[in-house]
């Protein structure tokens, strides 16, 4: 993993945040360690295509989901619907070299994020990655990603969250 790439995504990630009139937003999360990834997409017209005009992301997770998440919105931007989903995690994660065997699942998460939000823009209840325990595809009107883990909270009973101060 280039450490460097690494330390610089993670001390000034880009494009966090909700972003409230995205076209698509998917969420994805992993109960076995409790990280979760939500992808915001805004699309515009250019040349008689619709393509990727914003990307944003919010991550509960380590560092390195976060990276990858800062790295993927960034890469998507430009790209149609159909050329984003054809992205793989390793390309999502690319820019931060070969990812180590425990953090491998940092870009699986954000590429089923991904297909979540681009599958979710469609209508359709696509197939995120089974291993993640995916919650369900979230449309434009979504709410927030801690009203997400909530819900998944009383659903699955496998995440439990502590608001820090008031």
């Amino acid at each position: 993993m280039n450490e460097d790439i690494l330390q610089q995504a993670i001390a000034a990630p880009q494009n966090v945040g909700e972003m409230t009139d995205a076209d698509a937003v998917g969420t994805v999360g992993s109960p076995d360690c409790g990280d979760m990834v939500r992808l915001w997409i805004k699309y515009k017209e250019r040349d008689g295509q619709k393509v990727i005009d914003k990307a944003s992301f919010q991550s509960f997770g380590c560092q390195t989901a976060i990276a990858v998440a800062s790295m993927a919105t960034q890469m998507i931007l430009g790209k149609t619907r159909e050329e984003a989903l054809h992205m793989k995690a390793d390309e999502l994660s690319a820019p931060l070299g070969p990812l180590p065997p425990m953090k491998i699942h940092c870009g699986q998460m954000v590429e089923g994020a991904l297909k979540a939000a681009l599958e979710a823009e469609q209508g359709n209840r696509g197939s995120e990655p089974q291993s993640f325990g995916t919650l369900e595809n979230q449309t434009s009107t979504a709410p927030t990603l801690h009203d997400a883990l909530s819900a998944a909270d009383k659903k699955a009973g496998k995440i439990k969250i502590i608001p820090i101060g008031s």
